[in-house]
């Protein structure tokens, strides 16, 4: 399934999108990667036996730049792993519309229009050769919340929403999406944070996501959830939204406590 493929995976100088790199090349996949942080990029290109390039996702242009020079050095892309992403948090003692907003459109552009950018490159080619693969990486906050980024929460929201809409649309065209929503990964943008390192909810490796979502592709599942528990979230969510808003808020009480938020009293 991965033997000779073209993959392209954005940033993935380090965290999930390194780990989905490695685990692809291990299989035999010939890939692309990018970040924004040309040094780091360059750095675990060579490191793992990739192709770099420096890519803003933010900007539609050098997506497209990314894809034009990842089919020049791979050939025509097979998978496309929409990786690169951005948290901003509230601002202090702030309430739910707070934040810039400067960093409420950069978290937009960079959570959400990438994903629409880099498909809108890719599907017509896709759709004319019957086949395609898009994977985009959430969060578990697209499913459910993250409290203390309005941003965070609203954006990944919107890349899943965007990703099922994909996923309806062009099914019958041959192209699969997956959809990423991992809770605590140890990546530089969980530094700092108070999470739990043992149970369902614990702090996982990058090469945990990577693992899930091969899972997922040989399955041809849509919701990629490295931490199984979150679909259990998800569901209780639906099933009583009240009790969920209730539950959620309780975990801000926690957090403004300084405790570590425990979603399984939701």
């Amino acid at each position: 399934m991965f033997s000779n493929q073209s993959i392209a995976i954005t940033g993935a100088a380090g965290g999930i999108g390194r780990a989905i790199a490695e685990k692809c090349i291990a299989l035999g996949a010939k890939v692309a990667i990018s970040d924004i942080d040309k040094d780091r990029v360059e750095q675990t290109a060579s490191e793992i036996g990739a192709t770099a390039f420096v890519c803003d996702v933010s900007d539609e242009n050098s997506i497209l730049e990314f894809i034009v020079g990842a089919e020049k050095a791979n050939g025509p892309i097979n998978m496309f792993v929409s990786n690169a992403g951005i948290g901003m948090p509230d601002l202090p003692g702030g309430h739910a519309a707070g934040g810039s907003n400067e960093s409420w459109e950069k978290s937009w552009l960079i959570n959400t229009m990438a994903n629409v950018y880099a498909s809108r490159a890719l599907l017509p080619d896709w759709i004319k050769r019957g086949e395609g693969r898009f994977v985009v990486t959430s969060s578990a906050a697209g499913l459910l919340a993250q409290l203390g980024s309005g941003s965070y929460t609203v954006t990944k929201h919107a890349a899943l929403g965007f990703a099922e809409y994909m996923a309806m649309m062009h099914k019958d065209d041959g192209v699969n999406v997956h959809c990423i929503c991992p809770q605590y990964v140890k990546t530089n943008m969980t530094k700092g944070m108070k999470v739990v390192d043992e149970g369902p909810d614990r702090h996982i490796e990058a090469s945990d996501v990577a693992d899930a979502l091969v899972a997922a592709i040989e399955k041809e599942e849509f919701l990629v959830l490295p931490h199984p528990v979150i679909g259990e979230y998800f569901q209780h969510k639906a099933s009583d939204y009240n009790r969920y808003i209730g539950g959620m808020a309780k975990q801000k009480r926690h957090i403004q406590l300084g405790e570590v938020p425990n979603l399984k009293e939701n």
